[in-house]
């Protein structure tokens, strides 16, 4: 059985980019999106998005899972590495004094960096323990709903 890789993996990333759409998050491809986004006043999380094994078993559950709290940011956006490069680097010059990192989360504050969740903070945890680190940051910087 011969299966075409491309057309693989264009699956893996439509399923990936529907799981965090489904959650409540939006899209951001191109990097005047990215700005318009991140200069809002208020709250914004920004998953950074991939095609691992820890995006999928353990980010995008936790992004999905840690909106049930009484604090949650203004706006949830998403970028996905790898795929919409451009947009995604534009995201992550707001994250200044971290290193590319995807998985990863950041949340923001009238477009300031407050906090990031890096892959090593994603990888080798429980989901509900990332779940409690996007919460505390909620705690932290965002008003309640």
């Amino acid at each position: 059985m011969n299966m075409d890789f491309n057309l693989f993996m264009n699956d893996v990333v439509k399923q990936a980019r529907q799981e965090i759409v489904h959650a409540g998050y939006t899209e951001l491809t191109t990097p005047e999106e990215v700005d318009e986004v991140l200069n809002k006043k208020g709250t914004t999380l920004v998953m950074v998005n991939s095609v691992c094994g820890c995006a999928g078993g353990i980010a995008r559950p936790a992004a999905a899972h840690s909106l049930h709290y009484d604090k949650r940011p203004d706006h949830l956006v998403t970028v996905f590495a790898g795929q919409d490069k451009e947009a995604t680097e534009k995201a992550r010059s707001y994250f200044t004094g971290y290193p590319p990192s995807s998985p990863s989360f950041a949340l923001l504050k009238d477009g300031e960096l407050c906090t990031m969740i890096e892959r090593h903070d994603i990888e080798g945890h429980e989901p509900m323990a990332v779940v409690q680190k996007l919460q505390d940051a909620y705690e932290k910087y965002c008003e309640e709903l």
